[in-house]
C-alpha cells in the first residue's frame, strides 16, 4: 500500500513542543506509532491524526480546484434555481440540457450514498423531488449521465460517487436560502 505524505505546518513551535511534551509525560511507557501520530496531531491543534489527514486532503482538493481554474457559472446557477420552488421541488423539466443536468445533480446530492434501492424506491424518492409527474424521465436521465447505476435487470439502483460540477454547491445554497425565506 503506497504511503501518502501528510504535511504538518506548525504556527507556534514552542506551544507545539510544550503540548507534545505534556502528552508524552502523561503516557506510560513508549507510545505506539498510532498514539504518537495522535499526540503530534493534537499538539498541532487537531482532534487526532485522522483530522489532520482529512484537513490535508481537503487543502489538496481546494488547491487542485484553484489550479484547474474551476469556477461556478453563477448565471447558470440562477437559471437552474428558478426551476425549483421554496421546498426544493423541481417545477418543470428544463428545456436546456445544461440546466437538466444541473437539476439532476441536485437529485443526486439527495440520494443517500452507499445504499441500494429497488426501482420503486428510487422512483418514490424522485417523485417527491419534482412536480411534473415523470420520474422515469429523470431516473433514466440520471442513469444515462452516470449519476445512478442499475444492475442488468433494472431491479437495483445505487448512486455513483462522482465529483459534482462546481455549480452544484452554489445552487444548493440558493435552494436552502429560498427555503428559509
Amino acid at each position: 500500500m503506497p504511503r501518502t505524505a501528510v504535511p504538518l505546518a506548525v504556527d507556534d513551535l514552542s506551544l507545539f513542543t510544550k503540548t507534545l511534551r505534556q502528552s508524552l509525560s502523561q503516557h506510560d511507557g513508549l507510545p505506539s506509532h498510532v498514539e504518537l501520530l495522535n499526540f503530534i496531531a493534537r499538539a498541532a491543534g487537531f482532534a487526532n491524526y485522522q483530522h489532520l489527514r482529512a484537513d490535508a486532503e481537503a487543502a489538496d482538493r481546494l488547491k487542485a480546484a484553484a489550479e484547474a481554474g474551476t469556477r461556478a457559472n453563477l448565471d447558470q446557477v440562477e437559471k437552474a434555481a428558478r426551476n425549483f420552488d421554496k421546498e426544493g421541488v423541481l417545477l418543470s423539466w428544463p428545456s436546456r440540457l445544461a440546466l437538466q443536468t444541473l437539476s439532476q445533480w441536485v437529485f443526486w446530492s439527495r440520494i443517500p450514498r452507499g445504499e441500494v434501492f429497488t426501482e420503486r424506491q428510487i422512483s418514490a424518492l424522485i417523485q417527491g423531488w419534482h412536480a411534473f409527474g415523470d420520474h422515469a424521465l429523470i431516473r433514466r436521465a440520471m442513469v444515462d449521465a452516470r449519476m445512478l447505476e442499475r444492475n442488468q435487470d433494472g431491479r437495483e439502483y445505487r448512486r455513483i460517487e462522482r465529483t459534482p460540477p462546481s455549480e452544484l454547491g452554489p445552487l444548493l445554497e440558493q435552494l436552502k436560502a429560498k427555503a428559509a425565506s
